[in-house]
């Protein structure tokens, strides 16, 4: 049977994880914490890397977290924009935050592994585009000539998709 690792079970593991990390000298590391060099030399050699690929990991998943949590502020940016444009009676600028609202939906499919490239996801048929468009339209209801010019920009968009 294989013997425990010292340095793993040694109640300062963490600090003598640490120090190896940063390269602090071998003999020293095993004499401040009464431990054999060799094992010290050993837990670098064998459990050092282990612990190298974890926190290259941990990094990993922290930064994916920040990205998405940019993403989706982005995402609620450009639906405030929506919002705002369509109170003024801003098409065109409600079109762009609409495009703009969908490629970050789309982003964020992307990055929660919800949608792979390539794979063709149709956003018009989605329950929050017919809400959407709903509410566009109906905010324009009093305005028949923005109405129809937002329809038909409606219209090309989902005909050329």
């Amino acid at each position: 049977m294989a013997r425990e690792c010292t340095v793993c079970v040694h109640p300062e593991r963490e600090t003598i994880d640490e120090r190896l990390v940063c390269g602090a000298v071998q003999r020293d590391i095993a004499r401040e914490f009464r431990l054999d060099p060799t094992s010290v030399h050993r837990h670098r050699k064998n459990h050092i890397p282990q612990f190298l690929t974890l926190a290259r990991h941990a990094k990993e998943v922290a930064q994916a977290d920040g990205l998405l949590e940019q993403v989706e502020k982005l995402r609620d940016r450009a639906i405030g924009i929506l919002d705002k444009a369509e109170d003024a009676n801003e098409n065109k600028t409600a079109l762009s935050a609409i495009r703009e609202a969908r490629g970050c939906i789309e982003l964020l499919g992307k990055l929660l592994g919800e949608l792979q490239d390539g794979q063709a996801v149709n956003v018009l048929v989605t329950t929050e585009w017919t809400q959407i468009r709903a509410s566009v339209m109906g905010a324009l209801a009093a305005h028949p000539e923005a109405r129809a010019e937002v329809g038909r920009a409606l219209r090309e968009v989902e005909n050329a998709s």
